[in-house]
């Protein structure tokens, strides 16, 4: 356990170590790299900005009117049905659009059981195997320009619901 620590703090540093050494081998001019790279990085962040500006305001619209609550609400009946907990599941849907909305719903799960509770382990390691589907998908294919998304946002919602329950069976475990 003591590697796993010493390597988690040294990861980083290491890795620019190595990404630094590898340029110096090539005969790159690095700091010139990295400024187009950083410059690069600005223009795609004002790329997205505004598609990033809509998103996160109508997550906040659809939070604020109560429509994220109605929405889990309505799939509680069908968890209690699959014995899913109906406390985990506004979480579950929350996370699909905003990580940051579904990180308040998780400290408020924490206040109301405690973090080493089955539905505070649950809802963490839900929180990481699971992604912000629609937002990275409209961050990513409005950047790029893609216009056919065939399956991959019924990959994306099977893979999220696959998270789902590993999350409850892996808690169960623990």
């Amino acid at each position: 356990m003591g590697f796993l620590y010493f390597l988690s703090e040294c990861i980083i540093p290491l890795t620019v170590f190595l990404i630094v050494a590898y340029g110096l081998l090539n005969r790159q001019n690095i700091y010139q790299d990295f400024l187009e790279g950083a410059k690069d990085g600005f223009h795609t962040t004002i790329d997205i900005l505004p598609t990033l500006v809509g998103l996160m305001t109508a997550v906040g619209i659809l939070r604020a009117s109560g429509f994220l609550d109605f929405l889990g609400s309505f799939f509680m009946k069908f968890a209690s049905y699959i014995h899913f907990p109906a406390e985990l599941v506004p979480i579950s849907v929350v996370k699909m659009f905003s990580s940051s909305a579904a990180t308040g719903l998780l400290l408020d799960i924490y206040k109301t059981y405690g973090t080493d509770s089955f539905l505070g382990m649950c809802s963490s390691i839900m929180m990481s195997c699971t992604e912000t589907i629609f937002y990275t998908m409209s961050i990513y294919f409005l950047h790029v320009g893609v216009k056919k998304t065939r399956f991959t946002l019924l990959g994306a919602l099977f893979s999220t619901i696959c998270g789902i329950a590993a999350s409850v069976l892996i808690a169960g475990m623990l």
